[in-house]
């Protein structure tokens, strides 16, 4: 018999599963709804959706950078074990959905979900996730993604996934060294996690909470308020040279700012516009921990 869309509709509403692989089940059960709920059953994927529930705190951060290098994104995929994350299914996913955010730039995860496939234009992305579920055992989750278009994108992996920098500069003509010094900025926000590019970016309300707790040791410490402000500026300037990618010491010279070391390797010709730096599983919580 005919299989329907409504007929395909209803069979997903009921197991959670993929339009495609619904379809396949009600072909094989020959339109029987009950039938192909026993077959996506024993097939185990009639399952995926419950293991949605469970921890996934592992996984990779992957990116893709496009050929002309002025458009990229960075991806974090989440699954329960290291194991599964090393796996083909797995790595598949980590190298098509960073090119798909890239070439086609979805405003949220929602709408990336709701997108064909690369990997397979006959399913959507969300589908193509529960067939990886259903296959490898485990839940697997696109937790975020970051894109960034326009003038030069570059990005570096560290450990193997743990943690990944997305960076979106601007490079004048004649700047030499663009492609090293990008890579060298990347590795530095990968490695000294700074919050912003400069000190000008720092917002009010973070500078006052700053003082506020600067001032507030600094009195604890028994130290007149006479002083209090000049010693409360020095820690400003630590704080800067801390959460500030320009103002930091540059990891392959640490005798160097990051700002002298960019203008010496360039010419002072190319300019960080922004970042992005995932550390895989931030926030979550590990599997196998209870609330």
């Amino acid at each position: 018999m005919a299989i329907t869309s409504k007929m395909v509709q209803e069979l997903r509403e009921k197991t959670g599963v993929g339009m495609m692989d619904c379809k396949r089940a009600l072909e094989e059960a020959q339109g029987n709804l009950e039938e192909a709920v026993k077959i996506l059953r024993k097939k185990g994927i009639a399952t995926a959706e419950k293991k949605s529930a469970r921890a996934a705190s592992e996984g990779r951060v992957a990116s893709f950078i496009a050929p002309d290098g002025k458009s990229g994104a960075l991806v974090e995929i989440n699954c329960e074990t290291d194991f599964v994350a090393n796996t083909d299914d797995f790595q598949e996913l980590c190298t098509i959905l960073p090119r798909q955010v890239a070439e086609q730039a979805p405003a949220t995860v929602e709408a990336l979900l709701d997108l064909p496939y690369l990997g397979d234009g006959s399913q959507k992305v969300k589908d193509a996730l529960v067939g990886k579920v259903a296959k490898l055992g485990e839940n697997i989750q696109l937790r975020r993604f970051v894109r960034f278009e326009g003038g030069r994108v570059a990005t570096y992996i560290h450990a193997g996934g743990k943690i990944g920098v997305l960076m979106h500069l601007e490079a004048e003509e004649g700047a030499e060294d663009v492609a090293e010094a990008a890579k060298d900025l990347c590795m530095q926000v990968a490695a000294s996690a700074p919050r912003f590019v400069r000190r000008e970016e720092v917002t009010e309300a973070v500078l006052q909470s700053e003082r506020e707790i600067y001032r507030s040791q600094v009195l604890a410490q028994g130290k007149p308020e006479s002083i209090a402000d000049k010693i409360v500026e020095g820690k400003m300037n630590k704080f800067y040279e801390e959460t500030c990618l320009l103002e930091q010491p540059f990891i392959k010279d640490p005798q160097t700012r990051v700002a002298a070391y960019l203008k010496a390797k360039t010419g002072g010709k190319l300019k960080v516009v922004r970042f992005e730096r995932y550390v895989l599983g931030e926030g979550l919580k590990p599997s196998g921990c209870e609330a």
